[in-house]
């Protein structure tokens, strides 16, 4: 079967392709709000209708929340496994919006044509390029040119509530010789990228009680303890000058780079002042021995994202309050172990309270990091296919955020997992006005027809 063909019916047919993504982002599937149940229902039936008239035998799953939609179609060679979701972000603020954000359009802008609307890169149009593949390598040739499961989910955006139980009760039909997932980005918005580190994710919420009610700072003030200064001194205690990390045994499990994958990423020339200075920043504060992409790459974090207690409407009030708060994450890389970091953060808490405080812990999930075996010979022949789309060498490239399904592909399934996607750094994904690139989605179907005939051969 020849790509070529397929090529040209992805760059005659755009028109069409263009407007089943508008269909799909104009459904309000927003996971996160109950009165947009419908809605994600009639977005997963839209999506087994598309996949049945592309041949799949496909179908709409229940789960205790959204439903997924699982679809197979026949062929040779490799089975492989694509995964994408079909749920958004809630819209809120929507007095920022330009336009209705599920009344989709394509607009001119400074820097090319994109597509807009909720959902237009995260994950709607991402998903849609590997059907678009799938659909112009059935028309031209008949049939697929590998065995191929296709899985989506609804919850996404809603912290995956019934992810792990469908995989488990479901393992044996999900399983496949690789998983391929369409949620990332290009480097830097124009190289394209094949992500092999992701790092895992710890969340903790605490809080700190003293007094038992809130005292007057004139009177209590010198002799009470202030349960803010408690939580201040141990929050700031989790860093040293140097941006390390004072926890007891944090950095145990945490590897090195390969001296092929450091050199990779040193010939990307990250422009780290470009990129902080985009927010208003101009010195890199993590660990200073590292570079800037291993900071946000390969290396673990403690950040406070959020602290609060006491007075704080307008004006003064002084008080010494009864309480202070906080909520803490944690990036992890390698092979750490949430649960230790948890138990050694609780530990060094309770180590900075005085006797007249105590303190309660609240968490908020756990995930490992995700690392892909590169040696595997499916990412030379992906790397090679992007190289040949997009004109500019594909790299392996890491994550900061946390992607959980491809190590569950790992932990569940036994099975490694690509992540390949066409996002750019200013789609706006979680915020308002969110875009997709035009650009993005026609390469990005090229790039999976492209990618689909190599894994084939």
């Amino acid at each position: 079967m020849t790509l070529d063909s397929v090529l040209d019916r992805i760059d005659s047919t755009l028109p069409e392709a263009l407007d089943r993504l508008m269909a799909l982002l104009r459904i309000p599937s927003i996971s996160t709000d109950p009165a947009f149940k419908s809605h994600c229902d009639s977005a997963a039936d839209w999506l087994v209708s598309d996949l049945t008239a592309l041949g799949f035998e496909a179908s709409k799953r229940p789960t205790p929340g959204h439903p997924m939609v699982v679809a197979h179609a026949p062929g040779d060679g490799p089975h492989l496994l694509f995964y994408g979701h079909y749920d958004v972000q809630p819209v809120d603020p929507l007095a920022l919006w330009d336009r209705d954000p599920f009344d989709p359009a394509i607009e001119d802008t400074d820097r090319g044509r994109v597509i807009r609307g909720r959902g237009a890169s995260d994950d709607k149009g991402q998903l849609m390029t590997f059907l678009e593949a799938c659909r112009a390598w059935k028309a031209e040739h008949g049939r697929l040119p590998c065995r191929l499961t296709i899985f989506l989910e609804g919850e996404e955006e809603s912290g995956s509530p019934s992810l792990v139980p469908f995989m488990q009760q479901n393992a044996a039909e999900l399983t496949a010789d690789l998983a391929l997932i369409c949620d990332t980005g290009l480097f830097e918005s124009r190289t394209p990228a094949i992500v092999t580190m992701l790092r895992g994710l710890l969340g903790e919420e605490l809080t700190i009680r003293g007094p038992s009610k809130d005292l007057h700072s004139g009177m209590y003030g010198g002799i009470a303890i202030n349960p803010i200064r408690v939580l201040s001194k141990a929050l700031a205690g989790l860093h040293d000058a140097s941006g390390r990390v004072t926890l007891p045994g944090f950095y145990d499990g945490v590897t090195e780079l390969p001296e092929a994958i450091r050199a990779q990423w040193q010939g990307l020339a990250f422009d780290h002042a470009r990129f902080l200075g985009d927010v208003g920043l101009s010195q890199p504060a993590g660990e200073q021995d590292r570079t800037p992409l291993e900071m946000i790459w390969s290396r673990p974090t403690a950040e406070i994202n959020g602290i609060w207690g006491g007075y704080t409407g307008e004006g003064f009030k002084t008080v010494l309050p009864a309480e202070a708060h906080a909520k803490v994450s944690f990036r992890l890389v390698g092979e750490q172990d949430p649960h230790a970091i948890r138990e050694a953060f609780r530990a060094h808490v309770r180590a900075n309270l005085p006797p007249d405080c105590t303190v309660e812990f609240h968490a908020h999930g756990n995930s490992k990091a995700g690392h892909m075996r590169i040696d595997h010979p499916a990412f030379e022949q992906a790397r090679a296919a992007l190289t040949e789309e997009w004109g500019r060498s594909a790299a392996y490239v890491g994550c900061g955020g946390s992607i959980p399904i491809a190590g569950y592909f790992q932990t569940i399934l036994g099975m490694d997992a690509m992540l390949v996607g066409f996002g750019k750094d200013d789609d706006q994904i979680h915020s308002p006005n969110e875009k997709y690139d035009l650009e993005s989605f026609h390469k990005g179907i090229r790039s999976w027809a492209r990618l689909l005939a190599k894994l084939a051969a």
